[in-house]
């Protein structure tokens, strides 16, 4: 259940990240909400192991926003370069 709750939050939140970030993305909204997920999955396993977190549970709303963020923006950097 733990990673249900994971994905959910992360789907939110990487339409959050993409409203907080706008411009233009390569991969348009559905990778943005893919990166979000990951970017959700990212807060809640740094936060278990900075003990923000207790086991079993999910990031919360805002960790998994600042996550999605995060990786759009290093998304981003990574094929701008490119």
């Amino acid at each position: 259940m733990e990673i249900i709750g994971t994905i959910i939050i992360g789907f939110i939140a990487g339409v959050i990240a993409k409203l907080l970030m706008p411009g233009k993305d390569p991969g348009g909204c559905i990778i943005t909400i893919l990166l979000g997920i990951v970017g959700a999955f990212i807060a809640t396993y740094l936060g278990k192991i900075l003990g923000i977190y207790e086991p079993g549970e999910t990031a919360g709303f805002i960790g998994a926003t600042l996550g999605a963020m995060l990786v759009l923006f290093l998304y981003r950097i990574i094929l701008k370069k490119k």
